[in-house]
């Protein structure tokens, strides 16, 4: 039997005898398994197909939707028709990308029927992986000049605000304004003090200028702050103090105003559930949207790997004339 020739270069192990060349080794192939100006094209195509079709669905969700109570689709209808058309896209999408990118692809001689169904597949998953990048790219960027003109617009509101707070503080204020008594816990504050007694003389000496019911800024104020602190839980002896405040600026009695404190208490309860109750329904929300969109993405990929194979076999079926 006849040695084979060692072919040792001063690289790698020496081959010979005993250490035979890899099957195939003398016929590997230099160039690259990919061809990528195919891969380019395909991405660019599911891309541009993605922002499309993400425009036209923008704009099918704006038209059936309605301000108007009872009218146009419900936000359910709305969700589900969102999710099958973001699947849907990703199938299209990553479909024409794939097939064009097996259609551009150089045509590969002395290998297997295995090896060409690989490397079609594998072109398939690069242009998903590319236009996935560029599309991503193209919405932050999107995003980010939308944010940078939100920006600008709030800081022209902030400063037209300010000038606005400066011309009502020169002019002078009331109490429903000093002290942070404004948004809910202040709403909460001039729960407590109506006036319940057409004969009532509020208490307010020594404690700054009075709002339009007469009750002193820094009375509301007070309140305020032991509501906010005491909305887990407020002590007793807090109570007892914000109770005898009521009292003395509404004429109602202490106990009273102590059952006016706990129904107040009660409501503010009721609205920080109601407010936990939408966060938690927004996350769960958003939780299926991006488990949605993982099933999407995942389709997109399995439908690019197999279109370039598609149009990898035509490629190389094309007869010529």
């Amino acid at each position: 039997m006849a040695s084979v020739e060692s072919t040792h270069t001063g690289r790698g192990p020496a081959y010979g005898a005993d250490n035979p060349l890899p099957y195939n080794a003398r016929n590997e192939s230099q160039s690259s398994g990919v061809s990528w100006p195919a891969v380019a094209a395909g991405a660019f195509v599911a891309a541009a197909l993605a922002l499309s079709f993400v425009v036209l669905g923008t704009g099918l969700g704006f038209s059936f939707v309605s301000p108007w109570p009872g009218e146009g689709v419900s936000a359910r209808g709305i969700g589900i028709a969102g999710i099958i058309w973001l699947i849907l896209m990703h199938i299209i999408a990553g479909a024409m990308g794939g097939y064009v990118a097996g259609r551009l692809r150089t045509r590969w001689t002395n290998l297997s029927d295995d090896e060409v169904f690989f490397r079609d597949t594998a072109h398939g998953l690069l242009v998903w992986a590319v236009s996935l990048v560029i599309t991503a790219a193209l919405l932050v960027a999107v995003s980010m000049s939308v944010i940078n003109s939100t920006a600008q617009a709030g800081a022209t509101a902030a400063g037209a605000a300010v000038t606005a707070g400066g011309a009502a503080v020169t002019a002078g204020v009331d109490g429903r304004s000093e002290g942070g008594a404004g948004g809910p816990i202040g709403y909460f504050a001039d729960a407590l003090f109506r006036q319940d007694r057409a004969g009532a003389t509020p208490d307010f000496s020594g404690l700054g200028a009075t709002s339009s019911d007469g009750i002193g800024a820094g009375v509301r104020a007070e309140a305020v702050r032991i509501l906010a602190q005491g909305r887990e839980g407020m002590p007793d002896a807090d109570r007892a103090y914000l109770a005898r405040l009521i009292s003395q600026n509404t004429g109602i009695t202490q106990s009273q105003a102590e059952s006016r404190i706990n129904e107040v208490q009660a409501r503010m309860a009721e609205m920080e559930m109601q407010a936990r109750e939408a966060a938690d329904t927004a996350r769960k929300v958003m939780v299926h949207f991006y488990l949605w969109m993982f099933l999407g993405l995942l389709l997109g990929a399995f439908s690019a790997s197999f279109a370039a194979t598609i149009g990898g076999r035509q490629r190389d079926n094309v007869q010529h004339m």
